[in-house]
């Protein structure tokens, strides 16, 4: 080819490049109506190779073959470290065999725990790398070096290496003290036994000798070793809860499903005699999906799929019965380690000074040595002269500078620890002590930090007059009166209806007492709760069922803790949940006699629907009541109309309590078969089932009655609203990052005054993509003097296209509330604010799910609260409770 046909060629080529940027660009611009960046790339070139794309390299003019050749091979060398260095871990999902099921020899990671920054090869080359990578020190290091050699050495060699040795050495000692508490914690949990099945029956192991494919036993409230599916349990559902607070932050007990084939065997040691395995996929952080297999090939030849229903996720807590699991996943690979980052030392911003006015110092100790050596003139060995200034000028940075400092943060860790008014304050790392004056921006939890993790009843509101605990004597003789008239016989001709009604299809006027009894009776039947009865010791064996009940203590549990809040507080007015299980439940009435329902279907809440419903069948009469509670946003469509349920909601909601629209409706047994019909039709339906699905409940969803409107009250913790006022007041602003529902987390924002009552709240829409980002940002950008509340995975995808925007936009914000958001997520938006704002930050959490925010801040500070100690012993800082934080950041930092 020709030169000019190749000059075209490039001509072309180039001409084209254009034409796709600048069409590029047209489009951009039509979507935008306001400048925004795009966090990616716009061009994905992952189809081609590095070779194709990779600039080839040309000898220089002048350069021979043998270092042209040599160049080559380093770079090559270089590049193949780099690789090696930076790889990533390449996670492989696996079979893992049952019982017969010949093992296949593979290696996994170890079940250990591992929190030490050293190890004892490690320990003095990474401290004296983390000491000397400052410039004070290595400035030092260079002055006492020199005075080793003769013939610039202007002192004794102690009065340099003296005060140098004894800083490291202290610092050596500190960090030897801390990572040892570390090993002395890691290895406490993984000694912790637990109970292995084998042929020999049940052994005793600890829990770093747990390894992939072993059958581990957990009993209730013992935390689960590794990551496990659920084979297993003593309960006769076949169900157990477990509590994720350490994992997911979220206090809701989730139940688990055991597999169905191994359920059903006799025993456990059957187990051993099966020929089965199972298929996980992959290790990954996401603790909300799972794909699984189970399948069975001996005599009996069974397969089914495993989802996150039928796991028991590492450092989750076993909450009913004994569950029994196979292990898939260990150490390293077990989703509460990966979503946990690797500690890592932190550096105060003082320290960060000190060491900059060190450099400025140390070049007029340059430019000062210059002018004395143009004084004394350049003649003879001039170069060690000029050396011997810098040593003598040396003093102007003196080494007592560090050792002062080393001391007045020791001084100041004290200081704040015997401080009576924060008892029990702890001081887990001396060097970052300043940093509470600095702290512009304080991330906090939510479960267990703000809130105290109780759900209490407050208010029971019918229309006309509301109830609260101090009236509830008034509603046990209502449900006295009407449970009396109940049980006459001579009333049981007919379905119950009340007093002051009759079988008429006309609407009726009824009374309060009347209405106190539906609405109790609705609270009482629509949830998902299951009464758990402790065994006692001394268990008379003649006693009938209820008489048993009546002398132990109950346990309720579900998956919402504003369900055992109603629960409870319908058995304070003496209408007791007895007995529930998949296809049934039994109350007992004040009198003490025991109802019975049937229950035909359940519709679970979901964060699409924001509602729950049940339809349960009296089996002594026969009626047939299809009851629903939601949030008001979505129930007041749904009612009857009505003229008090909007305003009655907002009041409650001014008083920081979360409420919930309970309605119902009665169907008559036509109406239930046919919608049972429809039901099932949809639920079989392999295209758009959950939209059929949803079409068939909405069609009972209509005309319904209005009975109550109840407030619960999420208990916060002891000086919450004054401390977030204080914080504001000095110009901090705070930020709430949890795992919990969008609707729960307005709800404890409102509460906590972390949103004012005047303040509006702009939720951030649902965002999937780059255009809905967009538009959102844009509806972000018109609102003033408003909290933002977003979730973690719209939060997520604003990232990804307009990082700067979103981050811009949500500090102007007085306050921000990041709900669904995963441990990871949240350690990921400390660093966002510490990268893009220049600020000092601080987080605050006192669960497992929280660490990885912790360490990510400027300061973390830990609270010893019900998830236990692993975020106060990874913190820099450890308190009690969240009021302390006033006077930690306030008086101890910035007085």
């Amino acid at each position: 080819m020709s030169k000019s046909s190749q000059y075209g060629t490039t001509r072309r080529a180039r001409r084209s490049k254009q034409y796709i940027r600048v069409t590029s660009d047209d489009d951009d611009q039509e979507l935008d109506d306001i400048p925004l960046m795009i966090g990616e790339t716009t061009f994905d070139m992952d189809d081609e190779s590095d070779s194709l794309v990779r600039p080839k390299r040309h000898r220089r003019p002048n350069q021979s073959r043998l270092s042209f050749f040599f160049e080559g091979c380093c770079g090559v060398c270089a590049r193949c470290c780099l690789k090696f260095c930076n790889r990533e871990k390449i996670y492989k999902s696996r079979v893992v065999p049952i019982g017969l099921e010949p093992n296949k020899d593979e290696k996994f990671p170890k079940n250990v725990i591992r929190n030490q920054k050293y190890s004892i090869i490690s320990f003095i080359p990474k401290v004296l790398f983390e000491q000397f990578k400052f410039f004070l020190n290595l400035y030092f290091l260079v002055m006492a070096t020199s005075q080793f050699i003769p013939a610039i050495r202007i002192g004794y060699l102690y009065t340099y290496w003296g005060p140098l040795g004894f800083v490291i050495f202290v610092t050596m000692c500190r960090e030897a003290l801390d990572d040892y508490r570390r090993y002395r914690r890691d290895k406490e949990a993984n000694s912790q036994k637990y109970k292995k099945l084998t042929r020999d029956g049940l052994i005793s192991i600890p829990s770093s000798d747990i390894k992939v494919g072993d059958l581990i036993q957990v009993e209730k409230d013992q935390r689960v070793p590794a990551d496990m599916i659920f084979i297993r349990t003593t309960e006769k559902q076949g169900a157990c809860f477990i509590r994720t607070d350490q994992l997911d932050g979220e206090t809701d007990w989730k139940l688990r499903l055991a597999i169905q084939n191994t359920q059903r065997l006799v025993s456990n040691v059957e187990i051993l005699d099966i020929r089965a395995q199972l298929y996980a996929e992959a290790p990954q952080k996401d603790i909300h999906n799972f794909v699984g297999t189970f399948r069975r090939t001996d005599d009996e030849v069974y397969e089914d799929s495993l989802t996150v229903d039928n796991t028991l996720w590492s450092n989750t807590v076993v909450a009913s019965g004994i569950a029994l699991g196979v292990v898939i996943y260990t150490g390293s690979e077990t989703r509460s380690v990966m979503n946990t980052s690797q500690p890592k030392s932190k550096v105060g911003l003082l320290d960060q000074e000190v060491n900059t006015l060190t450099k400025f110092l140390f070049f007029a100790v340059l430019v000062l040595s210059f002018v004395m050596m143009i004084l004394k003139g350049f003649a003879g060995p001039w170069y060690r002269y000029l050396f011997r200034f810098v040593l003598l000028f040396s003093y102007i940075i003196p080494i007592s500078l560090r050792v002062n400092l080393d001391m007045g943060k020791a001084a100041y860790s004290w200081f704040i620890m015997r401080d009576k008014i924060i008892n029990e304050t702890i001081v887990r790392s001396t060097t970052i002590c300043e940093e509470l004056g600095r702290i512009s921006y304080l991330l906090s939890d939510k479960t267990g930090t703000l809130t105290q993790n109780e759900m209490i009843f407050k208010k029971l509101h019918l229309g006309t007059v509301s109830f609260t605990p101090e009236t509830a004597d008034e509603i046990t003789q209502h449900l006295n009166l009407m449970f009396g008239q109940k049980e006459d016989p001579g009333q049981t001709q007919q379905p119950f209806l009340g007093p002051s009604m009759t079988p008429t299809r006309g609407p009726v006027r009824r009374t309060v007492v009347t209405r106190v009894y539906e609405a109790v009776r609705a609270i009482a039947l629509c949830h998902n709760v299951t009464p758990v009865f402790e065994d006692d010791e001394d268990v008379n064996f003649d006693d009938t069922e209820a008489d048993r009940q009546s002398r132990q203590t109950v346990v309720y549990q579900a998956s919402s803790p504003d369900e055992v809040a109603l629960v409870k507080w319908t058995e304070s007015v003496d209408l007791t949940l007895v007995k529930r299980d998949l296809n049934s439940m039994q109350l007992r009435t004040p009198s003490g006699s025991i109802v019975k329902f049937q229950i035909l279907q359940v519709f679970p809440f979901t964060s699409e629907t924001k509602r729950m419903g049940i339809i349960v069948k009296e089996e002594d009469t026969g009626e047939i009541t299809f009851l629903m509670k939601g949030a008001d946003v979505v129930m007041t469509t749904i009612v009857q109309y009505n003229d008090w349920l909007e305003e009655e909601c907002g009041n409650l909601a001014r008083e920081g309590l979360r409420t919930l629209v309970v309605a119902k409706k009665v169907l008559t047994e036509e109406q239930y078969q046919e919608f049972e019909i429809r039901y099932h039709q949809a639920k079989m339906s392999t295209q758009d089932r959950n939209a059929k699905v949803q079409a068939v409940i909405e069609s009972l969803e209509r005309d319904m009655e209005l009975l109550c409107l109840t407030g619960v009250e999420d208990k916060l913790q002891e000086g919450v609203r004054p401390t977030l006022e204080l914080l504001r007041n000095a110009g901090i602003k705070v930020w709430m990052l949890t795992g919990d529902k969008l609707e729960t987390a307005i709800c404890i924002a409102k509460s906590s005054k972390l949103v004012s009552r005047l303040q509006d709240i702009h939720t951030f829409g649902t965002v999937i993509g780059r255009t809905d980002a967009h538009l959102e940002l844009n509806a972000l950008r018109r609102k003033q003097d408003a909290a933002l509340v977003i979730t973690g995975n719209s939060l997520q995808v604003c990232l990804k296209y307009y990082e700067h925007e979103f981050v811009e936009l949500a500090c102007q914000c007085p306050s921000v509330v990041v709900c669904r958001c995963s441990p990871t997520q949240k350690a990921d938006i400390v660093k966002l604010l510490r990268n893009h704002t220049g600020k000092r930050t601080c987080a605050i959490g006192d669960g497992g799910n929280d660490v990885s925010m912790i360490q990510a801040a400027n300061a973390g500070i830990g609270i010893v609260g019900k998830e236990g100690k692993q975020a106060s012993l990874a913190a820099d800082f450890s308190i009690t409770q969240f009021s302390y934080i006033g006077r930690l950041l306030l008086v101890h930092g910035r007085n």
